[in-house]
């Protein structure tokens, strides 16, 4: 008897352990559901945070815009162009300035380089480290050391008409 005792026993710990493990699991899974439920609430608390923001900013601009159109209006008078205060041309725009005045500044000069006399080509562009024309410039391991001032102020004014190409296009 006392054989079947402990069998009847040990079975009855394997249902406890096993209904244990059962409840154990469904009780995960309750958890599991509660925390999705609970990220979801979270998400839709956040998306309507940002719509309330958004809402709020669409409000004070549109309050600013009433505002501005109202101080417009009243304070400065102002309006939105009509058809007729566009131009069609430049002669029109010509027509409405003015001619200088007796104590007015000079008109703006533009400077202009002096025309080449040889075949009116172009110079060749000068490096103002070197002197060379780019394309024979140097490597950086060739570079001069030690240029001054002077000798780069020198090199910058000075055109060497050796390197102009003859029939270049002008």
């Amino acid at each position: 008897m006392n054989l079947t005792r402990d069998r009847l026993r040990s079975i009855g710990w394997v249902a406890v352990l096993v209904t244990c493990a059962a409840l154990t699991l469904v009780l995960m899974v309750r958890v599991n559901a509660v925390k999705s439920e609970v990220q979801l609430a979270q998400r839709q608390i956040n998306a309507l945070k940002q719509e309330k923001l958004f809402l709020e900013t669409e409000f004070q601009t549109r309050a600013n815009q009433h505002q501005l159109r109202n101080l417009n209006t009243v304070e400065f008078g102002y309006q939105a162009p009509t058809a007729g205060q566009y131009l069609e041309n430049e002669r029109q725009l010509a027509a409405l300035g003015k001619g200088r005045a007796p104590d007015g500044p000079s008109p703006i000069r533009v400077a202009s380089a002096a025309p080449l006399e040889d075949e009116g080509g172009f110079p060749a562009m000068v490096s103002p480290l070197t002197g060379k024309a780019i394309a024979a410039e140097p490597r950086d391991d060739e570079a001069p050391r030690g240029m001054t001032p002077a000798k780069l102020r020198d090199r910058l004014t000075h055109i060497d008409r050796t390197t102009i190409e003859p029939g270049a296009a002008r």
